[in-house]
C-alpha cells in the first residue's frame, strides 16, 4: 500500500464561527482563578462540622444513659451527626491546607455556591 507522506495541510479560515460568537468559559484560564476563597462554601463546612459535632455528642449522651431518650433517637441522632459530620470535616481539611499552603491543596477544590 502507498503511502501519501507529501500531503500538503490546509490551515481552516480564522473566521469560522461555529460557536456563534459565545465561548465557553470553563476552558478560560484565569491566574487569579485558584486563589479565590470560597467564603459561603467555608462557612457552609463549618456549620455542617458543628451540627454534626453536636449530634453525635447528643446521641453519645443518649446511648450511654446520661441524657434521656430511647435507643432508637440515639441511633437516629448518630446516623445524622455521621451524616453532617463527615462533608463538614472534609471541606473545612481542605480549606485548612488550602490557607497554610500545602501542597497538593487548593481553594479551587471545594465547590462554590
Amino acid at each position: 500500500m502507498a503511502a501519501r507522506r507529501n500531503v500538503g495541510y490546509d490551515a481552516l479560515p480564522a473566521d469560522d464561527d461555529n460557536d456563534f460568537g459565545r465561548r465557553d468559559r470553563r476552558f478560560e484560564y484565569k491566574p487569579g482563578a485558584y486563589d479565590r476563597i470560597p467564603w459561603k462554601s467555608i462557612a457552609l463546612a463549618l456549620f455542617l462540622l458543628s451540627l454534626g459535632s453536636l449530634l453525635l455528642f447528643l446521641s453519645f449522651f443518649i446511648l450511654t444513659g446520661h441524657m434521656g431518650g430511647e435507643k432508637s433517637q440515639g441511633y437516629g441522632l448518630l446516623f445524622l451527626g455521621f451524616l453532617a459530620f463527615m462533608p463538614g470535616f472534609y471541606e473545612t481539611r481542605i480549606a485548612y491546607y488550602s490557607w497554610r499552603g500545602t501542597k497538593g491543596y487548593r481553594f479551587a477544590s471545594i465547590p462554590n455556591y
